[in-house]
């Protein structure tokens, strides 16, 4: 049905005119306040033919986004038919039906209601959502008086009833907020819904119009106006009225607006949620000291009229608390004193109190710049700052949202709001950083040098912000930085030092044989000395914690404290550790259960076993709960076998270690140890995964074949984007005693017995295998040998890495 529509000389306009003009403004114009006003005005003339003799008594009332004039092509439409009660029901159904319909036959979606302003007066007061959307009703058509009353009413309402549903709109954020996360962190934000996303800008509208208090306007309707333009883009180029701005679009959107690619893109929507996000802070910090202050007026019932000055505590040279935030002394004198910036921040974090938005602006706009080098007293109070731990994040985010830190430190610019394409960090890289900090200020009773400690892991991944191995050009980087804060020589050093190799114990501890002299001699080549291992152990910890929870894991932290204490003895002077092979008594007490009995009955022998609650236990999510043994005399099939049965027993790998004994002297045994997690449903019966493993080794279970047919079932219903193509590389200098094959892939079932497959094919053993996982991402390192024993020419091992990344498909 084509809907018909009547303008205000009574002639009749068929609905699709409206839908013409409206597809050419949004063909025709650029996205920004004037197409969404634009918009507005359009649906605004439309709406009002429809409303053409309407009788009085009556208004179409435009609420919301809508009412905001902030239409993106797909939002919905806010409308609330306001009448004065007096209209016949027959009649006031039949004119909402003749504004309803052409609506949806436009294939808009529509939010409306019919109330009397009584009634909405009602609703507001019972439903806070409904009270914010009437904050922004604007007229449109009808008894504009009508409108007034009720614009006027809800006012009076909103600020009567202030001290009441502020406190009621903070929680509403506080949940939206867990349920979507901070807008500024994410890779797939939700525009709307998301900490600092666009329905934070509506609250603080509210907020301004109870009069109570108000945010700090400066940048506040860019950042807004940001968010609004990317959502337009997005919801041109997806179609759909979405608010999440998925990882698949991002590409389009950032060619809608101009912007040159996804990160730029995401930069600007993240220093946006920034805006906002502060901007709420000190909002909400506003109104509780507002109306903690109403309480106490009303609880003392006091006549004193005369106004006591606030009571000022010091903190520190020129820095005072006031108010319960902290603010600078009467006598301090920004433009004299070069550290005050430093000495006010890191008074609040120790204080644990917030940095006044005024004392900040006024740091930023007065404050004498440091001299380089800095003194030594602007170093110990930048240590002090990021020694706070937690308390430092809220001060240093004051510092960014001014511009101090890229004037104290202009090389951070290049990491500010950057965006990590890795599931694995929860942080954009300047956040990391600071969370890292956060992390090794609890750290730093384990080392000597805790101000080393803290400064690297500020700037350990300062790196980021340039092209090429992150670790390479951090080295250079914070040797500058290092040296601009004012480090002696040695201690720039050992900075970068730290920088370089920040990755270097847990990627050698996860995906190399640490049994093996080359191993640990190459950390110590690298790290040089006692001191700066001690410190590189504590950082590499205080990274992985700052990454997020797939980081970092009590597996993780033994094997890396494991690698420090071997690397230790060798900078110390002692001799490497020998590593002949796994000897018996060096097993565990199970494994070596496993080994004997295996090596007894000439098959698989295996056990199953969630690991218990406790420390042990892995709460960050790698290696999930369950470890699984497996011992088997030598096959030539053993890697592939038992990991294709793990994987159509639908059971993840995490991790696992492969070793080789020889525990009665009968010839050699193969352990293997698996860190699993069922994808979905109960694990199997060790019994069923046993029949299954020895059904495999004999050849009666044609593992690669159901592997094959579910991936293909799974290829099918596959979304978004596509994986980058997998990695195998031959580590240089990786072994003295074998040749190490390295495997970057995307974690997929049956990853593992691709790649063992491959190995086998080509007659090489596998010594032991090093298998690791994190997040999306396998590391997979396996040291081969070739018949006799030896590693391979370069030239065989070269041929082998080509021919594992062919049977990957990449």
């Amino acid at each position: 049905m084509t809907a018909e529509t009547t303008d205000t000389t009574g002639r009749t306009e068929p609905g699709d005119g409206y839908a013409a003009a409206r597809l050419r403004l949004l063909r025709g114009a650029r996205s920004g306040p004037p197409r969404r006003a634009a918009l507005a005005s359009l649906t605004d003339a439309w709406l009002a033919r429809l409303m053409a003799g309407a009788p009085a008594g009556v208004a179409l009332v435009a609420v919301g986004g809508y009412g905001r004039r902030e239409l993106s092509p797909r939002s919905d439409l806010d409308l609330l038919l306001l009448h004065d009660g007096r209209l016949d029901p027959g009649a006031l159904a039949t004119l909402a039906d003749r504004i309803w319909y052409p609506v949806w036959d436009q294939g808009l979606d529509l939010d409306h209601a019919v109330r009397t302003p009584a009634e909405a007066r009602r609703t507001a007061a019972e439903d806070l959502k409904v009270q914010l959307g009437l904050l922004d009703a604007r007229h449109v058509a009808g008894d504009a008086a009508l409108t007034a009353v009720l614009r006027t009413e809800q006012f009076a309402q909103w600020r009567a009833h202030a001290p009441r549903r502020l406190p009621e709109l903070r929680e509403l954020g506080h949940e939206r907020a867990e349920r979507h996360g901070e807008l500024p962190y994410l890779l797939e934000p939700d525009l709307k819904e998301a900490r600092g996303g666009l329905r934070d800008a509506t609250a603080l509208r509210a907020v301004a119009a109870s009069w109570l208090a108000d945010a700090p306007r400066e940048g506040l309707a860019a950042a807004q106006g940001t968010l609004l333009d990317v959502r337009d883009a997005l919801h041109l180029t997806t179609g759909r009225g979405t608010d999440r701005l998925a990882l698949q679009d991002q590409d389009q959107v950032a060619d809608a607006l101009g912007v040159h690619g996804a990160d730029a893109l995401l930069r600007q929507v993240y220093e946006a949620g920034r805006t906002l996000t502060y901007a709420q802070d000190v909002t909400w910090r506003e109104v509780g000291r507002v109306l903690k202050a109403r309480s106490a007026k009303r609880g003392l019932r006091s006549l004193v009229t005369r106004r006591e000055a606030p009571e000022r505590t010091p903190l520190a040279e020129g820095v005072v608390e006031q108010d319960g935030e902290v603010v600078l002394a009467r006598t301090a004198r920004p433009d004299r004193d070069p550290c005050l910036v430093l000495r006010a921040a890191a008074a609040a974090a120790q204080a644990g109190l917030p940095l006044a938005l005024a004392t900040a602006r006024r740091l930023a706009r007065d404050a004498a710049p440091l001299p380089v080098p800095w003194p030594a007293e602007a170093r110990e109070l930048l240590v002090t700052l990021l020694g706070a731990g937690p308390d430092a994040v809220p001060v240093w985010e004051a510092l960014e949202a001014e511009g101090l830190v890229t004037a104290l430190l202009p090389d951070w610019e290049r990491v500010r709001c950057r965006p990590q394409r890795n599931a694995v960090h929860r942080w954009t890289v300047d956040r990391h950083l600071v969370e890292a900090a956060v992390q090794a200020s609890a750290l730093t009773r384990r080392v000597q040098r805790p101000d080393l400690l803290l400064v690297g892991a500020l700037l350990h991944d300062i790196g980021k912000g340039w092209p090429g191995d992150h670790s390479v050009a951090g080295e250079t980087i914070a040797r500058d930085m290092a040296a601009r804060i004012g480090f002696p020589p040695p201690d720039a050093d050992v900075l970068a030092t730290l920088v370089r190799h920040h990755l270097l114990l847990v990627e050698t501890a996860t995906r190399r044989d640490l049994d093996d002299p080359a191993t640990v001699g190459a950390v110590a080549d690298a790290v040089g000395a006692p001191g700066t291992l001690e410190l590189l152990h504590a950082l590499t910890e205080a990274d992985a914690l700052a990454t997020g929870p797939a980081a970092w894991s009590a597996w993780r932290d033994a094997l890396v404290t494991d690698l420090a204490r071997r690397t230790a003895a060798v900078l110390a002077g002692e001799a490497p550790p020998h590593s002949g092979g796994a000897e018996p008594a060096e097993l565990g007490a199970e494994a070596e259960r496993l080994a004997v009995e295996a090596a007894r009955t000439r098959g698989p022998v295996l056990t199953l076993r969630t690991r218990p609650e406790g420390p042990d236990a892995d709460a960050a999510g790698e290696p999930v709960g369950v470890e699984l043994l497996v011992a088997l005399p030598g096959h030539p099939r053993a890697l592939s076998a038992v990991a294709g049965v793990l994987a159509l027993h639908r059971l993840t790998v995490r991790a696992a270690e492969l070793t080789r004994a020889d525990p009665v002297g009968e010839g050699p045994v193969l352990l293997l140890t698996w860190r699993v997690a069922a994808e979905y449903g109960s694990l199997p019966a060790a019994d069923r995964l046993r029949a299954d493993v020895r059904r495999a080794l004999e050849g009666t279970l044609d593992v690669a074949g159901r592997l094959a047919e579910r991936e293909k079932a799974y290829r099918g219903r596959r979304r978004g984007l596509q994986a980058p193509p997998p990695r195998v590389t031959v580590a240089p200098d990786g072994s003295a005693r074998a040749t190490v094959i390295e495997v970057r892939a995307q974690d997929a079932s049956g990853l593992l017995h691709r790649i063992g497959r491959a190995l086998e094919e080509a007659g090489v053993t596998v010594r032991s295998a090093h298998v690791s996982t994190l997040g999306a991402n396998a590391v997979d390192a396996f040291y081969v040998t070739d018949a006799t024993g030896a590693p391979l020419p370069r030239t065989a091992a070269e041929e082998l890495a080509r021919a594992v990344q062919d049977s990957l498909g990449g």
